[in-house]
């Protein structure tokens, strides 16, 4: 490992780097403009008025279920580094059913020796709404290591963080749950430059995301060949896109939308996260190309 990635890794962090992505890339919601289909140009003043009311927000979802088990190799270069996997299970929180999705990603043992990473991410998002009401991010990369947690009142909007509290739009979303929200979103209407502008609640802030589509392309990956749509996500400003290179995404073409493959550019190279195992899958997986 040269001294220049060292230095990248410990400023960066291996997670938001690498893996993340597979949380990050994906629009969240909040105060959504799109210039793409026919949607709400804001979803922040209607939702904030039905909060008012005690009333949140019902969004159907086809796309994930408890039982899902998706597994990635995250490879820089010709080289696998370490291993993600993502997790959906069920549970109860403050009386209301929820989705908690666990996030874990785990160097391999030769890459231990440079830069050894443990890093822990969960969610728990409303299953009806498809919001989130906590998050906790446990990393440990290298010498690092940051616990961080917050708890979201979506009808006061605030968060109560392990650092302080923090004024937030309504039904905003945290790094990973605003992954899963987006898989719940129908693409079929989108054209090569649509895009989506949306509000992901990082550390102390709610920062913008454009997530820009950018078309449709089958792929193959360890885990099958699959046709898969495209998006590119770009920070407008401060979060952990800027100025870091281009990052694409491929999902299914399908109701599930499952994750496929991620590639990002960077300034020590590229890496990818691919998929190489799934299960508990939603439904059936109709992008999925047969050999």
């Amino acid at each position: 490992m040269t001294v220049l990635m060292k230095k990248y890794l410990s400023q960066k962090g291996l997670i938001l780097i690498l893996a993340s992505v597979l949380t990050l890339t994906a629009p969240g919601v909040g105060k959504s403009a799109i210039t793409g289909p026919d949607r709400p140009s804001s979803l922040t003043a209607d939702t904030a008025a039905a909060a008012a009311e005690d009333t949140l927000r019902i969004i159907v979802n086809t796309a994930f279920r408890a039982g899902e088990y998706l597994k990635f190799d995250i490879n820089y270069g010709f080289v696998t580094a370490g291993e993600a996997v993502l997790a959906v299970s069920d549970t109860i929180f403050n009386g209301r059913s929820c989705h908690n999705i666990d996030f874990r990603l785990i160097s391999k043992p030769f890459f231990d020796v440079f830069y050894r990473v443990r890093d822990h991410y969960r969610t728990l998002i409303d299953a009806r709404g498809m919001f989130p009401w906590r998050f906790e991010q446990h990393i440990r990369e290298g010498g690092f290591s940051r616990d961080f947690t917050a708890e979201f009142d979506h009808i006061n909007q605030v968060a109560t963080t392990s650092e302080g509290q923090y004024p937030i739009p309504v039904y905003v979303q945290d790094i990973m749950s605003a992954f899963y929200y987006t898989r719940t979103i129908d693409f079929s209407a989108f054209r090569p430059g649509d895009k989506l502008y949306q509000k992901n609640f990082y550390k102390d802030s709610t920062y913008e995301l454009e997530v820009k589509y950018k078309g449709k392309q089958t792929i193959e990956v360890e885990a099958g060949k699959f046709n898969c749509i495209v998006v590119e996500p770009i920070a407008k400003e401060g979060g952990l896109f800027k100025s870091e290179g281009k990052i694409h995404v491929w999902l299914t073409d399908d109701e599930r939308r499952m994750p496929v493959l991620v590639m990002a550019k960077i300034i020590i190279g590229s890496v990818e996260a691919e998929l190489v195992s799934y299960s508990g899958i939603a439904g059936p997986l109709n992008s999925k190309v047969n050999k």
